[in-house]
């Protein structure tokens, strides 16, 4: 049902955990499903220095979760703007009908965080 790329993040997440003190804090909530995604963020010269997430929810939820912090690290908001809901699917290898909300909860989150003032 899931891909092996959906798997490999699932059972070796990249960057989980949470970062103390960071300069960004973002959470999202699937209300239909129950999946929450937290990110915490360091920011140093308008650069994702570090990310870090914690995830509450199904093997898609977290498979995103994981890419998604892969992608950001070491990235800038213009690099980031670029990056599509479809780039993260197609990246894992295609999601199931049934779990294409854990990309939509990635880039919610990852929207959320484009906004924030500590990236300027």
């Amino acid at each position: 049902m899931f891909s092996p790329q959906i798997l490999d993040y699932f059972e070796h997440p990249r960057h989980a955990g949470e970062i103390e003190d960071p300069d960004i804090v973002v959470e999202w909530e699937n209300p239909a499903c129950g999946d929450i995604l937290r990110l915490t963020a360091r920011v140093r010269e308008g650069r994702f220095a570090e990310v870090r997430f914690r995830a509450k929810g199904c093997v898609a939820a977290m498979a995103c979760a994981s890419w998604l912090t892969e992608q950001m690290t070491g990235k800038t908001r213009a690099d980031l703007s670029r990056l599509r809901r479809e780039d993260l699917v197609e990246a894992l290898g295609g999601l199931p009908a049934e779990s294409q909300h854990a990309s939509h909860l990635a880039m919610d989150a990852l929207q959320t965080a484009l906004l924030d003032p500590a990236l300027r």
